[in-house]
C-alpha cells in the first residue's frame, strides 16, 4: 500500500508569499487612485463657477479680431452649458497635474534604485513645467497670429461667427499639440537614459530632425507660414536642449 506523501514545507511558499505582496500592490493603487481623483473632483468644483468667465478669457484672442458686428454664437442647444463644463474640466486637469503625477511617483518610487529616483522627479517636474510652457506659448503668441490670419482670409461678404463647442475644440487641439510638442527635451533624455539613442546620434540626426520638426509643425499648425514658424523654431531649440541634457544626464564611463 503507498504510503502518503509528506506535505513538502517549501512546496507553495512563493506564491504565498506573493500573494499578500500582490494585494498590498492592488490596495495601494486603488488608494492613490482614489487620492487623484478626489484631487480631481476638489479642483473641478473650485474651478466651476469661473467657467463662464474662463471661456470668455480663452475667446479673448479670436474676439478681439473678429471684424465689426461679428460675434460667437451657439449651434447645438447644449453647447452654453456643455462648453464651458469641458472647458472647466480641463482647466481643473491642467491645474491638478502635479498631484496626480505625484500620485503616480508615490505608487512607484519604492520599486526604483536611487539613481532612478534623482533622475525621475527632475524629468517629472521639468515635464510639467515644459507643458504649462507650451500651452502658455500657445495662448500669447501663437493663437493671436493664427486668428489674424484666419480672420484676413476670410471671403468679401463671408460673416464669420464661429460656434463655441467648435472654437474650444480648436483651441484644446492647439494646447495639447504645443504641450505635447515642448516635450521633446524630456522625450530624448528618456531615449538616451534607456539606451536606445546616444547624444553623438542624435546630434548626426539633426537634419533629419529639422525636416521631422517642420513636418509635425505643418500638420498641427494652420496652413500659414507664420504660426508653422512659431511652432518649428521653438521644436529646433528644444532639440538642441534634450542633446545637451543628455549628454549631462548620460550615464559616465567608469
Amino acid at each position: 500500500m503507498t504510503q502518503p506523501r509528506a506535505p513538502d514545507p517549501h512546496a507553495g511558499g512563493h506564491g504565498a508569499a506573493e500573494e499578500p505582496r500582490l494585494l498590498d500592490h492592488l490596495v495601494e493603487l486603488r488608494s492613490r487612485l482614489l487620492r487623484a481623483v478626489l484631487g480631481l473632483l476638489a479642483a473641478l468644483l473650485v474651478v466651476m463657477p469661473f467657467s463662464h468667465k474662463l471661456y470668455a478669457w480663452l475667446a479673448a484672442p479670436l474676439v478681439a479680431r473678429l471684424p465689426e458686428g461679428a460675434h460667437m454664437i451657439a449651434v447645438e442647444v447644449a453647447s452654453p452649458f456643455f462648453a464651458p463644463l469641458k472647458l472647466a474640466f480641463f482647466v481643473a486637469l491642467v491645474l491638478v497635474m502635479p498631484w496626480l503625477l505625484y500620485q503616480a511617483w508615490a505608487f512607484v518610487a519604492p520599486g526604483l534604485y536611487q539613481r532612478e529616483k534623482r533622475l525621475a522627479m527632475p524629468l517629472l517636474v521639468s515635464a510639467v513645467a515644459l507643458f504649462y510652457a507650451g500651452c502658455a506659448f500657445a495662448y500669447f503668441l501663437v493663437l493671436p497670429v493664427v486668428f489674424g490670419f484666419l480672420t484676413g482670409i476670410t471671403p468679401e461678404g463671408v460673416s464669420m461667427m464661429t460656434d463655441i463647442n467648435a472654437y474650444l475644440d480648436f483651441v484644446l487641439v492647439i494646447f495639447f499639440a504645443f504641450g505635447l510638442s515642448f516635450e521633446l527635451p524630456v522625450a530624448l533624455v528618456i531615449l538616451s537614459l534607456l539606451g536606445w539613442v546616444t547624444p553623438a546620434q542624435m546630434s548626426e540626426a539633426r537634419g533629419y530632425a529639422i525636416v521631422g520638426v517642420f513636418v509635425v509643425a505643418a500638420i498641427v499648425t494652420p496652413p500659414d507660414v507664420i504660426s508653422q514658424l512659431m511652432l518649428a523654431i521653438p521644436m529646433m531649440a528644444l532639440y538642441e536642449l534634450g542633446i545637451l541634457a543628455s549628454r549631462w544626464l548620460a550615464p559616465k564611463p567608469e
